[in-house]
């Protein structure tokens, strides 16, 4: 049914007169609601209501009926085309506005009736904003303007005092404004936002003589002649809101409305355009030149999948939720049909999808922009270093509104290694590159054939673009949304926009690889010195730059299939390398690094490095020094690349030390890491430091420790053990805690007399205080007492406030004395977020009797929760297996607990059938935490 243009009309008005905008709605249908036979049912009750029954409350009981069946009628329809957004935001319009036209039917012909209105007595309802764009999600606002000839007169006040309360005794959201037009004309020119709302006004119901003449007052008083001072605003109001959402258009939870790319940057062009050209719909655009015919589909696209995401969330969240939390992520994708493919879940296949989509709007955005700064009604960019002397650039180029654009159009087509030299150009020269320049190259794809991609000269210019130049980030990235990336190198593009669904990783694939090159690029300026000492150093005494770079470029390029993405990459590496001119030599060592660039962080963050086997396994693995350097850097770029806050002074030390260890074996020899010569270093350092102390008791002290203990720790380690030690009373524990922020984290050191399970006790103590153990040992003495150390960080990932260390010390004794009973303290805390449900991480645990000369290394890769730690050392002291050292390294919501054990004897786990028994242990105790933390929810 088409919904007439009002359903009521009020004393005084011109229904002869044409509405003040033509309206979407008007060629939309709310389905199976009918606004005529609405209004003459509202009559009919009204004319007889029930005795003690308020008319307003019968009226909202019939709309809330007809509202609530109407809105089921949409989300139906909508099921059937989840990914057709445009019917169903129209529709829900539609429906409001028979809503509020009905509303505006009872209060002036039923609650408030006036037989001979006055002139002064008009009033005309009109939507705005949004709902006046004739486009609403499912729990969108609905915003109101009540507009008046002059001052309100108390028939109009009552009138919207009754509309405003029948709509909320609905539960819709209302924002309302009453004014008369010269109001709107003063308060528009003062306030953008106000502009903007009533630049997008449509007329509902009531005098349309008002509408029309704000209408016409708007056009001739308030926007003509401010084009380019609305536009200023609109643009530096959209810079402020992406900066509010990250700034980032592959933020892995955007936010569908106001996130860079979303809904709100699609609808600040129309509000341009509009304003501007007067235009009504974005398909008038193509008309002005703004946009071609091709861009016009494409903004389309963008916007119906948009709309559509939006509108599941709505229904999802039963509210106005618009951020695409990773939990949503996985509802919303099954609901739009998304499904598991191999190797890709179908969220990650939705969350690619979304990803290119707002890369689309990027691209009309600047096309967009351009267009306008070509018509100067915007200003051109004030680009850095404007006034600095620039390179000329070369022939076949000009500088238009100081960007670098293709002076021959035909002439740069006929030479397809020009895809790639544009982007050198641009780099060489400071210039951005101009959007009529970036149409024809998105256009013309399809020049970039195999001959090109096997050409030497190609492969020197895209090199060049990352070792030459400087900046690489923005020449990559421009590549990369303009598709040039993937048609150069095809084993690209599969990641582009790939959404890598867990909570470590803050971007998608292909923006991860270029954090991680403009990371090194930071490196090698001398702008990470301070923060990244050890790599600047390395590439200070030089390295293979094209192996490095190519091998950052490609490290990644794996991911998305069912096999491990390491493997699967140096496959791609050993095809990719040689095509870009790289030697046997180098093409291999990439092959080598794409491999193995998880291994130096794995080894680091999951093994006991004070372990010689460790050292010597690691070191044969890597070979060379030169290797070496080059994993480290590598390393440090794909850590520092996974997003902000990843990177830390605990990570940072694990990769020194590793570093400075590999590296003494690898020149000095593995001999070089014998565990008995690091003992005697480390006895006779500790002698030095207690010098002061008299020399039996330093012996005794020296004494008392077995072989582990002396290779684990520092010197001050050591010193702190030893104080805690003197004189320990056999029921005394001590405990000694610092901030130690070369680590991040806050080291606690306790001392007390040995007992089973004496590890999973202080781990649970831990726990109940909030503490995130990331690192822990603990050693027995020859004499029976325990010496433990654990590095502790708060919820944040950050070392305890030396203020809340007395708290913290006091909750841990009480828990160590018995006050507080681990386990049942922690059922109330032990809880999964909500946000990291939908995550699948599948338990794995691994024996390795070959990784350590003494202890059975036990992997635990599993989800993470507060009690994990805790459940998991109790059973191994339960079943009676002695702790040496645990290793926690956390990626999101994922954790691996590694545990350097023995069993009861002082011997390594070696019989299958205990391993098995112990591993069925430990997923029990994994399995009941999870549910006894989703009882809490």
């Amino acid at each position: 049914m088409t919904l007439p243009q009002e359903v009521s009309v009020a004393p005084g008005s011109d229904p002869a007169l044409p509405p003040a905008r033509p309206s979407l709605p008007q060629t939309s249908t709310a389905p199976g609601l009918d606004a005529a036979a609405l209004c003459s049912a509202l009559d009919a009750v009204l004319a007889d209501p029930p005795a003690g029954v308020a008319p307003r409350a019968l009226a909202v009981q019939h709309l809330i009926a007809a509202r609530r069946e109407c809105s089921a009628r949409i989300e139906a329809e909508f099921a059937r085309h989840p990914r057709a957004a445009g019917p169903t935001v129209r529709a829900y319009a539609a429906l409001t506005d028979i809503i509020v036209r009905a509303a505006f039917h009872v209060a002036t012909r039923h609650l408030h009736p006036l037989p001979n209105p006055t002139e002064g007595e008009r009033l005309a309802v009109i939507a705005v904003g949004g709902y006046g764009r004739a486009e609403m999600a499912p729990q969108s606002d609905v915003d109101l303007l009540f507009l008046t000839p002059w001052k309100i007169t108390g028939w109009a006040e009552s009138v919207i005092e009754s509309m405003l309360y029948m709509l909320w005794d609905m539960r819709l959201k209302v924002g309302h404004a009453s004014r008369t037009v010269k109001d709107c004309l003063r308060l528009g020119a003062e306030d953008i936002t106000i502009r903007t709302a009533l630049l997008e006004h449509r007329f509902l119901s009531g005098d349309n003589r008002l509408a029309t003449e704000l209408h016409q007052r708007l056009r001739d008083e308030l926007f003509r002649g401010t084009g380019p001072e609305f536009i200023e605003a609109k643009l530096a109001e959209r810079a402020e809101r992406h900066r509010r959402q990250g700034g980032q258009r592959y933020v892995l939870e955007p936010n569908v409305k106001e996130g860079k790319g979303g809904l709100r940057d699609l609808q600040t062009l129309y509000w341009i355009a509009k304003y501007l050209h007067n235009v009504e719909e974005v398909s008038e655009l193509v008309g002005t030149g703004l946009f071609s015919a091709e861009e016009y589909l494409q903004f389309e696209q963008a916007e119906e999948f948009l709309w559509a995401v939006r509108c599941h969330l709505h229904l999802l969240g039963g509210r106005a939720v618009d951020q695409l939390t990773f939990d949503m992520q996985v509802d919303v994708a099954q609901r739009m049909g998304y499904e598991d493919r191999a190797g890709r879940r179908g969220v990650e296949l939705f969350m690619q999808e979304y990803f290119r989509e707002a890369t689309k709007v990027g691209e009309l955005t600047r096309i967009f922009l351009t267009g306008l700064e070509a018509r100067h009604v915007k200003k051109a960019p004030r680009l850095e270093g404007l006034f600095r002397r620039r390179k000329k650039v070369r022939p076949g180029y000009r500088i238009d509104l100081n960007r670098l654009n293709v002076e021959d159009p035909k002439a740069f087509l006929a030479d397809n290694l020009n895809f790639l030299r544009i982007f050198d150009e641009a780099l060489r020269t400071g210039y951005l590159i101009h959007p009529d320049a970036m149409r024809l190259v998105a256009a013309n794809l399809s020049l970039i054939d195999d001959e090109m991609r096997e050409a030497p000269e190609a492969a020197q210019i895209f090199l060049d673009l990352m070792l030459k130049h400087g900046n690489p980030e923005r020449a990559l990235r421009r590549m990369n949304e303009l598709g040039v990336l993937g048609a150069y190198i095809p084993e690209f593009e599969p990641i582009v926009a790939m959404m890598q669904y867990n909570v470590y990783h803050h971007y998608t694939v292909d923006e991860h690889i270029i954090q991680c090159i403009a990371t090194l690029d930071r490196i090698e300026s001398g702008e990470l010195v301070e923060e990244l000492p050890l790599s600047s150093s390395i590439l200070k005494e030089g390295v293979n730059r094209r192996v490095l770079y190519v091998a950052l470029f490609l490290h990644d390029i794996g991911k998305g299939r069912p096999e491990d993405h390491s493997v699967v990459g140096a496959q791609i590496a050993r095809r990719v390398a040689p095509r870009l001119g790289l030697t046997a030599e180098e093409v291999e060592t990439v092959e080598w690094l794409v491999r193995y660039h998880l291994f130096m962080s794995d080894v680091a963050q999951k093994r006991d490095l004070s372990d010689p086997r460790t050292l010597r396994d690691f070191a044969k693995a890597v070979k060379t020094k030169k290797r070496l350097d080059l994993l480290t850097v590598l390393t440090v770029c794909d850590i520092r690349g996974v997003g902000p806050g990843t990177w830390n002074n605990w990570k940072a030390m694990l990769l020194r030390r590793l570093h400075s260890l590999a590296s003494i074996a690898l020149e000095d020899g593995l001999e070089a890491l014998n565990r008995d010569r690091g003992e005697e270093e480390s006895k006779q350092l500790l002698r030095e430091a207690l010098a002061f102390w008299p020399p039996e008791k330093i012996e005794a002290e020296v004494g008392r420790h077995y072989g582990p203990y002396w290779q684990a720790l520092s010197t001050e380690g050591h010193v702190i053990f030893a104080r805690l030690l003197d004189g320990l009373r056999d029921d005394e524990i001590r405990i000694d805690l610092m901030p130690d922020p070369d680590r991040d984290a806050t080291r606690a050191c306790f001392a007390l007399t040995d007992h089973p399970g004496i590890f999973s006790r202080l781990a649970g103590a831990l726990a109940l205080v909030g503490a995130n153990v990331v690192d822990a040992r603990t050693y027995t003495s020859k004499d029976g007492y325990a010496t433990a150390v654990f590095w502790v960080q708060d919820i944040e990932g950050r070392p305890y406030e030396a203020s809340r260390l007395p708290r913290l010390r006091q909750m841990i004794e009480k828990t160590l004395r018995g006050e507080v009973v681990a386990r049942e303290a922690l059922k109330d805390r032990d809880k999964v977020k909500k946000r990291e449900r939908g995550f699948k991480f599948p338990t794995s645990i691994a024996f390795d009797n070959e990784g350590s000369d003494i202890y059975t290394i036990i992997e635990v890769d599993t989800r993470d929760r507060p009690g994990l730690l805790y459940d998991l050392t109790r059973t191994l002291a339960a079943s009676n297996i002695y702790i040496a050292s645990a290793v926690i390294a956390t990626y999101g919501a994922q954790v691996v607990d590694t545990f350097y054990v023995k069993d009861m004897f002082g011997l390594k786990l070696h019989v299958k059938a205990k391993q098995e028994a112990l591993e069925r242990k430990l997923r029990q105790a994994i399995t009941e935490g999870v549910e006894r933390a989703r009882a809490q929810d």
